[in-house]
Formats: C-alpha cells, sequence, structure tokens
C-alpha cells in the first residue's frame, strides 16, 4: 500500500510484514513495546531453544535484562556474547570469537542465535548463525532504525575484510525479525538521522508518494507513535516484495543499493569511522547517484536537488565537504569504488535515478561521468 501524502495510519496493534520466500518465510513484527514479548514470539517459531544472544556492550546496558526476562518467561534459556559496538568489530577476529563463544556454550543445531543490536551486530551474528555447525537458525532484533528498515530484513549477513565491506558473509534467512520502535527512542539524533536515509531510499527507488510524504511528515516519524510504524512498516514492506522476488541480488534487489556504490567507498576512505555513519554515506552517495543520473540525462536538475535539499533539511550530509578529515583524491574513490560488491564483469554498476521513485540498474557507466561527478562534489564547499 501506497502511503498518501499528509496522512498515515494509526496501528493499535503491532504491524506484521511478510517476507515470502515459501517454506522459509518470515515475519517481520514492526510496533511498540515488542521487546517484551520477546518470548512468546521467539517461542512460537522455535520452542524450546537455547538462545545465544550476541549483542554490543551499549546495547546490552539497555536492553539485554529486559530480553533475557521475556524469555525466559517463556521457558527459553538465554547464553549472551557481548562485542564492541562499532563497525571496527565487523572483522575475522570478533567473527571468530563470537563463534568460539557459542561452541563454549555447547550450542546445538536445533539452538537459534538472536542478534541484539544494530547492523554491525546482526550482520555478524548472522554470519555466526549461517556458518556455526553449518548453520543455526537466528532471530534479529534490531536496535537501530537503519537495522530496522534495513540489515535485519533479508538475509545478507558478513563481516568487512581490508579490501571492502561485506565482501566475506553468506545469505541466511532469520526465523523472525522483532522491530520495537520504541527502542529508537534510545538513538542519538545523529544515528536516528543515519538510518532515516535508508527509509527516504525506499520512495527513491519505486515510491514517490511515499517520498512526499515523508517530506511532510519526518518530524512526525523522528518523535516516534503512528508515523514512525508507518514508515518503518512501508519500507520493510518495500523490502520485503523486493526480496521474495530477487533473494540472492540476481537483479531486482540490486535496485537497494542506490547510492551505496558511492557509500561504500567513501565509508572505506574515513577508515569505517565514527567520522562517517553508514546512513550518512548512503546519504552523500543517493545525492552522488541522483547528480550522476543528471548528468548522463536520465533525470532533470531540480529532481537531484529536491533530493539533495530534504537530506539537507534533517540534518544529514549532502557534500563531501562535511565528511570530517581529509578524503583521498579521485583516484583513490574510483579505486575503492573499483573493490564494490557490485563490480560485474571488472565494470561498475551503478543505481541510477529517471526522477524520484524511478530506480534503474545501470551497466557500461561511462567512467568519465563517474569522474566528472565526483571532482564536481569535491570542488563544490
Amino acid at each position: 500500500m501506497t502511503a498518501v501524502p499528509g496522512k498515515a495510519p494509526s496501528p493499535a496493534a503491532p504491524v506484521t510484514v511478510r517476507v515470502d520466500l515459501g517454506k522459509r518465510g518470515y515475519d517481520i513484527a514492526i510496533g511498540g513495546g515488542l521487546l517484551a514479548e520477546t518470548g512468546k514470539r521467539v517461542a512460537r517459531v522455535k520452542p524450546k531453544a537455547k538462545a545465544m544472544i550476541v549483542t554490543d556492550e551499549t546495547v546490552a546496558k539497555l536492553y539485554i535484562d529486559p530480553c533475557r526476562q521475556a524469555l525466559s518467561a517463556a521457558g527459553i534459556e538465554s547464553i549472551p556474547i557481548m562485542m564492541r559496538p562499532g563497525e571496527s568489530s565487523k572483522n575475522f577476529p570478533t567473527y571468530e570469537r563470537v563463534v568460539d563463544a557459542m561452541l563454549q556454550s555447547k550450542i546445538e543445531r536445533g539452538d537459534l542465535v538472536l542478534a541484539l543490536g544494530g547492523g554491525v551486530v546482526g550482520d555478524l551474528a548472522g554470519f555466526a548463525a549461517a556458518t556455526a555447525l553449518r548453520g543455526v537458525d537466528l532471530v534479529q532484533i534490531p536496535t537501530t532504525l537503519l537495522a530496522q528498515v534495513d540489515s535485519s530484513v533479508g538475509g545478507k549477513t558478513g563481516i568487512d575484510t581490508r579490501y571492502g565491506k561485506n565482501l566475506v558473509g553468506a545469505f541466511h534467512q532469520p526465523l523472525l525479525v522483532i522491530a520495537d520502535t520504541d527502542l529508537l527512542d534510545s538513538l542519538s539524533p545523529r544515528e536516528f538521522r543515519s538510518g532515516y536515509a535508508e527509509v527516504a531510499k525506499y520512495g527513491l527507488i519505486n515510491d514517490e508518494p511515499f517520498f512526499a510524504w515523508l517530506e511532510k511528515n519526518w518530524k512526525n516519524v523522528f518523535s516516534g507513535g503512528p508515523d514512525r510504524v508507518h514508515a518503518v512498516a512501508t519500507s520493510c514492506r518495500a523490502k520485503a516484495a523486493i526480496v521474495g522476488r530477487d533473494e540472492r541480488e540476481a537483479g531486482e534487489r540490486a535496485l537497494l543499493n542506490l547510492g551505496h556504490t558511492f557509500a561504500h567507498a567513501l565509508e572505506a576512505a574515513a577508515g569505517y569511522s565514527e567520522r562517517l555513519l553508514h546512513g550518512e554515506a548512503v546519504a552523500i552517495g543517493i545525492v552522488l547517484a541522483f547528480r550522476l543520473s543528471n548528468r548522463l540525462g536520465l533525470c532533470r536538475p531540480e529532481e537531484a536537488a529536491r533530493v539533495a535539499a530534504h537530506f539537507s533539511a534533517i540534518g544529514l550530509p549532502t557534500k563531501l565537504s562535511e565528511i570530517k578529515g581529509e578524503l583521498p583524491g579521485t583516484d583513490a574513490l574510483l579505486a575503492l569504488m573499483a573493490q564494490d560488491k557490485k563490480v560485474r564483469a571488472g565494470a561498475l554498476v551503478f543505481i541510477l535515478a529517471r526522477g524520484i521513485g524511478k530506480a534503474e540498474i545501470a551497466q557500461g557507466i561511462d567512467i568519465q561521468a563517474v569522474r566528472a561527478t565526483l571532482d564536481e562534489a569535491r570542488s563544490n564547499p
């Protein structure tokens, strides 16, 4: 269902979005207060299983006790496994430590991994679940906006290497996703804004009315309540539809990478650090993708300007000059882009736009047009 600009439903009960993958399909439960229902919801899909809760130290201080209490109330034993927060933990050493802790706790194939945290926790815990004992079941409880609308849905798991982001991983669909929108109240404004870039992305891909609704109602999404639930549910519904048609990114699913070819290069250039959060990089990357689209004659300049204006209005960066510290030159950024997973036969694959809500997969793009777009961005303070 496409949103009507200026109007959103007021759900009295949690919203359920189905990811239709046949026997491997699963539900995404979306709404406030769902963490307290974790035990009964997990027990429905995995009764009597032991739960290995992978989380980070920051999330654990807030949510590990209520999560374990909810599981215990449903008769589910749980064992927490902690990791340091941040993208720098999404690596082989942390992956090895998590798997070791799972095996030391005598996890069995009938047990499950519960990922309690943001995208880093979900990606790493999911990869551990996909590979330990050749695969154990996974439940995602995303605690950030970015994870609720993007990384917890669709089965992508993985870790970073020195060659780039998410280059080692597996597709491993969860049994269940529990997106408690009340948990987002604990995010800093910067973290919430970062996740919002992925929400807006769904409107930009194929739902211009949703983007128009966000332009009018983004403040309500930030403040919470029905509009936040509506934004998360609409985003999850959009992703679920694409994943259901293209689980392993053989075609249409690549549209979800709008802006990401630029974004991943910028994240690498910033050292995967607090200098540039993932959603901030995506916001800049989407702006660059629209500018490249305009340069290639695919969309009008006012559409690219509209995208930049919306991100800027909510406080997301839209320019390279807004990234703290020095960035490498254009050649170095192009080299980082060449390491992206979306490279096919040595050529970069871009997600470009013929307008807002009209994204498409583009191959064989003239590298000089990409270079010119980056050069222009570097010279525009």
